[in-house]
Parts: C-alpha cells; structure tokens; sequence
C-alpha cells in the first residue's frame, strides 16, 4: 500500500471512531499522532471518556457499528468490557482508549506521550 493512500485510510478510520464518540456524546476527545515517535506502539491513539460503564460501553458499541459499517473494519482486539473503566479498542494502526473520568485522570495517557502531536476534537 502506497505511502498517501495509507495514510488516507488511517484518516477515515479515525474521523469514523470519532464520529461513533461523538454520536453517544463521549466527552473530552483528544488524538494523539504518535507516527513521528520512535519505537510507538501504534500510528495513533484516540482517547475519550464516559460518565459510567453504561456510557463507556455505549461508546465502544457506538465506535464499533460506524466503522463496520462506513469502512467494513472491525478491531483485531478489544479488552476491558468486563468493568467497562477502561476499554481498549485494536484496530492495529489505531489504538481506541475509552475510560471513565477518574481512571482516565489517573492513567493520563496524554503526559505519557507528551512528544506526539495532540488534537482535541471541539463539539
């Protein structure tokens, strides 16, 4: 795969996941391009969070449908649905974080990759 048409399909996966965050009103949206980063786990991280498990499974779900079907991806993994505080999704390139305020405050993901490019999506 060409270097642009990678790079355009890594865009329309993250405004989809986005778009899923935004559709069950996910709060505090922010995604971290990690691609200029040496020895990074992924190309980008997408952070957000929920008030509740409700909402934070509400959220994966809602990530899930969109990008299954506007793209027809589905995540190589996802873990954390048990307790639902924090929830990653796989999709390989694109690595989803859905937390509950506390947890996310506490991990604070953003300062451990505080060398990548940080975006926070406005609603």
């Amino acid at each position: 795969m060409k270097q642009a048409e990678q790079a355009t399909q890594f865009t329309a996966l993250v405004n989809e996941i986005t778009e899923g965050m935004e559709d069950v009103k996910a709060k505090n949206i922010t995604v971290l391009d990690l691609r200029e980063i040496e020895n990074a786990v992924c190309d980008y991280f997408l952070i957000a969070e929920g008030t509740s498990n409700t909402q934070v499974n509400a959220i994966v779900n809602s990530v899930e449908k969109r990008v299954r079907e506007n793209l027809g991806d589905k995540p190589w993994h996802v873990e954390g649905t048990a307790n639902a505080e924090w929830i990653l999704m796989d999709y390989v390139n694109v690595v989803v974080h859905i937390f509950q305020s506390e947890v996310r405050a506490f991990y604070d993901l953003e300062s451990l990759w505080g060398d990548a490019e940080i975006t926070k999506i406005e609603h």
